[in-house]
């Protein structure tokens, strides 16, 4: 499974380049905002520290204005990826752009229909929404294995990107579904790290070093 950090911030994109785990990231409108950044300057920063997948969304609503959009972003760097909404519009672009050979990824996805039509049109990714399905009673993890299995009946090659994670529980429990991918914020990722168990028995282990009067390895 691909880790996507899904942040737009630079430090944090940094950190999680720093640690070797981060395949690609995510960005939004809501997260571009915060950021406080240029659009396309934020982009170039990241494009640099992530020599992965960059997701970059398109703010148009309809098809027109969204090519006209994906055409600027995709000249940032080869490794840009156009986000577009999961909506008539989004859909015509993607075909559009897939025709191309610019990669998609079509987000904002809360049924398995979706992610059908999604496929057809060539998307690269898509993103179903876990947490805000859970957010409403709905099982987020079903649709990931309604998605994979539709897509392996099929033989699509369109790549499920978990979204809206929530929690560590979510990683594994899309793993185990089958998504491709996961993006998630990065304190998400950071407590895939953390057990209480790994944070006893390494203090146990420097302990025993320390008893046994060992040498420093040099």
């Amino acid at each position: 499974m691909k880790f996507f950090l899904d942040s737009a911030d630079i430090n944090e994109i940094r950190q999680m380049a720093d640690l070797g785990i981060c395949d690609g990231v995510t960005t939004n409108p809501t997260l571009v905002a915060k950021s406080g950044q240029d659009f396309k300057s934020l982009l170039n920063e990241i494009v640099r520290l992530i020599p992965g997948p960059i997701s970059a969304e398109v703010v148009g609503l309809t098809a027109p204005e969204m090519l006209s959009e994906a055409e600027v972003l995709a000249k940032i760097h080869e490794n840009i990826v156009i986000k577009l909404p999961l909506t008539p519009e989004g859909l015509k672009a993607c075909k559009a752009l897939s025709a191309r050979n610019i990669k998609t990824n079509v987000t904002l996805c809360f049924q398995a229909g979706q992610a059908l039509l999604a496929a057809k049109c060539g998307a690269t990714y898509i993103s179903p929404f876990i947490g805000r399905l859970d957010d409403v009673s709905q099982d987020g993890m079903q649709l990931i294995r309604e998605i994979r299995a539709i897509y392996d009946n099929y033989g699509y090659d369109t790549q499920i990107l978990a979204a809206s994670i929530r929690h560590p529980q979510h990683v594994i429990q899309s793993a185990l579904a089958g998504s491709d991918v996961a993006t998630c914020p990065m304190k998400v990722l950071m407590s895939l790290y953390q057990h209480p168990l790994t944070d006893k028995g390494l203090t146990s282990f420097m302990e025993d070093w320390k008893k046994a009067n060992q040498k420093p390895i040099v």
